[in-house]
């Protein structure tokens, strides 16, 4: 059985060489009040999964197995990394004034299927969609809309969502006198599903695409302040993303050259919510990642086993009996020219 690991896979060669909040894996579930429970079952195996990821484009193909003796009626959802809101996130998405924002598609043995869209809010815990609903602003906290609507709101409803860590006021003063601005705190969640058949003694093609929700700073932030591998932050990318003293060594210097207007390295995440893979029976039979990082200047680490360089920006891992213990996080340095001009 293949696992997940926590092996390192990063390349520092400029030619070599895999940005919350991208993507996740099927899984079967149930409609219950209050929305999508996930479930597990012991009837319909992953018998395929390949799944490709860039900072451009999401594409996943699976085949599925229903080796019973009896047709299997069900709900297969796809739950979405969650967004959320708060000062400095910057967090880019396909189309934000649109509910499928990230441009999914699905299909099933080659016809297309439209699936339904639940999304939640939540913010210390406590679901506040009806809130949101109720004042008319959209559920995506990253947003131009949303920021519109937060800003209009009555002053006692601001209030209320700042005693509630639903908002937060961050007035300023450019020169101009004070200026109010209301941004938003909550997490936004979204799962796509649809009703489907798996007939008995079948195999089952579904395949999915979609737009990447590409999160990023500005810099490269997980050096302490003295520019070392070191802190709380440096621990959890290492957990995380399974950076190694390769990538310090490029924030070290990226970070150096940003301080002199030279170009430099900013980070980009992307999220892949692979354990619901472990939802269906047994391993995933036929596993398949490959990771494009885009341009051939840029360096990525993620944890992975196996990882072999297939093409100019791509690397390919493949596993036989592959069980996903965690969510897939990929790290991507992306080149920023910010020369100074004389």
């Amino acid at each position: 059985m293949t696992r997940l690991s926590a092996a390192p896979i990063t390349c520092l060669l400029t030619a070599c060489l895999l940005a919350a909040p991208a993507l996740a894996n099927d899984t079967m579930a149930e409609l219950k009040t209050g929305g999508i429970i996930y479930v597990e079952t012991l009837d319909v195996t992953m018998e395929e999964e390949d799944l490709f990821i860039s900072p451009a484009e999401v594409r996943v193909n699976y085949v599925f197995a229903n080796d019973t003796d009896r047709d299997i009626h069900t709900v297969v959802a796809f739950p979405m990394p969650e967004v959320t809101g708060g000062p400095g996130q910057n967090v880019a998405v396909y189309d934000p004034n649109s509910d499928n924002m990230l441009g999914f598609t699905v299909s099933q043995d080659g016809k297309s299927i439209t699936p339904e869209l639940q999304q939640r809010a939540t913010a210390n815990g406590v679901d506040i969609t009806g809130d949101l609903i109720a004042h008319k602003i959209p559920l995506l906290p990253l947003s131009e809309a949303t920021n519109k609507a937060l800003n209009a709101l009555a002053d006692d409803v601001r209030q209320d969502f700042f005693d509630r860590g639903i908002a937060m006021d961050s007035s300023y003063d450019a020169g101009e006198g004070m200026q109010r601005d209301t941004s938003a705190l909550w997490t936004m969640s979204s799962v796509y599903w649809w009703r489907t058949t798996f007939p008995a003694h079948s195999r089952i093609k579904v395949a999915h695409t979609y737009k990447p929700s590409v999160g990023g700073t500005v810099a490269t932030t997980y050096l302490d302040e003295n520019n070392e591998g070191k802190g709380e932050r440096y621990e959890e990318y290492v957990k995380r993303f399974c950076i190694d003293d390769a990538m310090v060594k490029i924030a070290r210097q990226s970070n150096e050259a940003m301080a002199s207007g030279k170009p430099y390295f900013m980070e980009n995440w992307i999220s892949y919510v692979l354990k619901t893979g472990a939802n269906w029976g047994g391993t995933i039979k036929k596993f398949k990642l490959t990771v494009d990082k885009g341009r051939s200047e840029n360096y990525v680490s993620f944890c992975g086993t196996g990882v072999k360089k297939v093409g100019p920006t791509s690397f390919e891992m493949t596993a036989e009996d592959f069980f996903p213990e965690k969510d897939l996080d990929i790290l991507l340095l992306a080149k920023v020219d910010n020369t100074l001009q004389p």
